[in-house]
């Protein structure tokens, strides 16, 4: 079985939490404060990835356009899903890249990260 950690960093862990764990709806898998970074892991408990998120001063966020985390859903996005991700800080983007206007919504999260909630399924993608 192969297992993914995405790792970056985030200027406000607080921020980023409501936008994982209270809007897309993953859990909390590890928390963690020390004297020199901040970490908090979230996904979901099933799941083979998850996502490492670290506030550290001296590493800051730098997404681009294409840095994308993409869910495919096998079906369409709810509109409630999009709305509680809203709620939670996020901003639904158009993408750089049409297909996924095609095939999904993309949300920037709090650190201008962009996830894509996709209408396809892996197997069809």
């Amino acid at each position: 079985m192969t297992q993914m950690r995405i790792a970056r960093p985030s200027t406000d862990l607080a921020a980023i939490e409501r936008f994982y764990v209270d809007g897309l709806g993953l859990s909390v898998l590890y928390r963690k404060a020390d004297e020199h970074h901040h970490l908090l892991m979230v996904g979901w408990p099933d799941a083979e990835w998850h996502l490492e998120l670290v506030d550290d001063p001296t590493m800051r966020p730098q997404p681009t356009e294409e840095d994308l985390l993409v869910i495919y859903l096998d079906g369409p996005v709810p509109d409630d899903l999009v709305e509680r991700l809203v709620t939670a800080g996020g901003t639904v983007v158009p993408s750089r890249n049409p297909y996924w206007d095609t095939w999904g919504v993309t949300i920037m999260d709090p650190d201008s990260y962009r996830l894509v909630l996709c209408t396809r399924s892996w197997s069809n993608r």
